[in-house]
């Protein structure tokens, strides 16, 4: 997001934007986005009734300038309306906690900025101001806290002190999706605080649309002190992190429990009576009936009066749903699960762990057992959806000849050659990939255009394209063997031609994504990573290439283009990532 203003008050760059996005979300919040993004588990009903009893208060960041004070000058020097500062117990004893520091080392306090008038009037923003001269140890607590932001969050004012309304609340936002984090009463403004965290990382619509960070925590302030209620979140929120810590390490049961559901083909059958169910597939109606109560614990399938339903989270484990995940789901729970059992051989050594597992790498294995094959094919084709916008953003103005390096099956040149008649393609892949591509071109209309190359991307490739295609084919490859492979590109397309790159990014600021669990998985099983994009843009520069623009893609994928340089002497080697 943007900053909404042209000033700056004296922060770091990364408090600066955490400011300004709490400054942009109060402009535009309402009640109802707010709750529709940060209780996703409760229906219309029960988040209209969270809604009669609180009020939207304000947004919070954590910050660490220099000194509160000049931070609170410059702020009213550009017209804010800003109140003194007062002590923040609750932020500090948290902080405290958590960094392992004495309270007494940390002089936290807040800082409320309203909005101008003629906007919401009785909206803040509320800064946790933590000072970090120059020099100070307390670095080490801002540099962390910048890239984990755990002190944003979203405020909503209690408007009644009723012990059964609280309860209530409490009650809605644990079925919402939302966990105890946190408790506390503020004796300065002799109110009781309570704090919630989600685990989940869903966006909202319209005016109410959420950032990420200040969605993921919500702050319940009630008016007074509530002896039991702060006893009982406080209760909840001690079990919560052994709660959460062993459903992490259940998380290959959750694995195998899908795996074997997408086995027996109980996605296809639902909605069904657990008994015929049984029956139907000849399994053991106890067992089975265990099965769907953990799947539905899992929010995959649904009770439906004596039987189960299909979620919308379950509906793609279909073997017809569009780009099905039936086969990602076997996979992952097959070959993949065998090889996260060699994770420490991975980490060990920084070999990969299949090898360990199999005796040969994934695609040796792969060329030796063609059912594995097919099933690793279909699994990438559930992807597909991630080159959807790609042929749109490349400029094909000028293009006459794709060429689209180990692209599997030809999912992604069709595409290309489907989106402008003009074009042709060539497809470079080895010879048992390239008879299954040649039956995905043929109904995908566009073999005539095609042109199937078998060959070695490592050793060299058809040379003038104007476009070459390598789609998430890099992350396959150590940076030595990328190289190769960039630098064969730039000696066969033409001056000027381009580089398109298909991959996940890994974040370059500690954010979650996708990437970061795929980069774990490629250690595990290529023996290779992601990368960020600073990381694809070294080689790049190494290889010959500019990189030009980067841009998002659907499943967390993104799209870097890059343009060959003159012909010339190629760029020093990167550094070491």
């Amino acid at each position: 997001m943007t900053a909404t203003h042209d000033w700056a008050v004296g922060l770091d760059q990364a408090d600066q934007t955490a400011f300004d996005e709490a400054l942009a979300f109060t402009r535009r919040a309402d009640i109802g986005g707010v709750l529709a993004c940060l209780l996703p588990g409760l229906d219309e009903q029960r988040r209209t009734s969270v809604a009669s009893h609180c009020a939207l208060a304000h947004a919070a960041v954590l910050v660490f300038p220099a000194s509160c004070g000049e931070l609170v000058a410059r702020l009213r020097e550009t017209g804010l309306t800003v109140a003194e500062p007062v002590p923040s117990v609750v932020v500090r004893d948290r902080l405290a906690a958590r960094h392992r520091v004495p309270a007494g080392e940390l002089d936290v306090s807040i800082v409320r900025v309203r909005l101008p008038l003629g906007e919401h009037s009785g909206r803040v923003v509320e800064l946790f101001v933590l000072p970090v001269p120059p020099g100070s140890p307390l670095a080490r607590i801002a540099e962390r806290e910048r890239i984990e932001r755990n002190e944003s969050h979203l405020a909503l004012e209690v408007g009644t002190q009723d012990a059964v309304v609280l309860a209530g609340l409490c009650t809605l936002a644990d079925q919402g999706g939302l966990t105890p984090d946190g408790v506390g009463h503020n004796a300065m403004e002799d109110c009781t605080v309570l704090y919630f965290r989600s685990t989940g990382t869903g966006t909202g619509t319209g005016t109410g649309t959420v950032h990420p960070e200040h969605q993921r925590r919500l702050e319940l302030r009630v008016p007074g002190q509530h002896p039991a209620v702060l006893a009982a979140h406080l209760a909840r929120t001690t079990d919560e992190p052994v709660k959460r810590l062993q459903k992490l390490m259940t998380g290959a049961w959750t694995t195998q429990a899908i795996a074997v559901a997408a086995e027996l083909g109980l996605p296809d059958r639902l909605p069904a009576r657990a008994g015929e169910l049984a029956e139907q597939l000849g399994v053991d109606p106890d067992a089975l009936a265990r099965l769907l109560r953990y799947l539905a614990a899992t929010g995959l399938v649904a009770p439906q009066g004596d039987g189960y339903t299909l979620t919308a989270t379950g509906e793609p484990l279909r073997r017809a749903a569009e780009h099905s995940l039936h086969p990602v789901a076997l996979l992952y729970g097959g070959l993949f699960y065998q090889s996260f059992g060699a994770l420490a051989h991975a980490v060990r050594t920084g070999r990969e762990g299949f090898a360990e597992i199999f005796g040969q790498g994934l695609f040796g294995y792969l060329a030796e057992h063609p059912d594995q094959a097919a099933l690793f094919d279909a699994a990438m084709a559930a992807s597909t959806p991630m080159f959807e916008p790609v042929p749109e953003l490349a400029d094909l103005g000028d293009v006459r000849v794709v060429v689209d390096i180990a692209g599997g099956n030809g999912e992604l040149l069709s595409r290309f050659l489907n989106h402008d008649p003009r074009l042709r393609g060539v497809l470079v892949e080895q010879a048992h990939v390239l008879e299954r591509a040649r039956t995905h071109l043929a109904d995908a209309g566009c073999a005539d255009r095609c042109e199937l190359v078998a060959g070695d991307f490592t050793r060299g490739m058809p040379a003038d394209g104007d476009v070459y295609l390598l789609s998430r084919v890099l992350h396959d490859w150590d940076d030595e063997q990328c190289l190769t492979i960039l630098r064969n590109c730039a000696a066969s397309v033409r001056p000027g031609g381009r580089l398109l790159i298909v991959e996940r990014l890994l974040p370059e600021d500690g954010r979650a994504a996708m990437a970061v669990a795929w980069d774990l998985h490629m250690l595990c099983t290529m023996g290779s990573r992601e990368r960020t994009a600073e990381h694809y843009e070294r080689l790049l520069v190494a290889a010959g290439f500019d990189l030009v623009s980067v841009h998002d893609l659907p499943l967390d994928g993104s799209l870097l283009q890059a343009v060959r340089r003159p012909a010339g002497p190629v760029g020093p080697r990167p550094p070491a990532a």
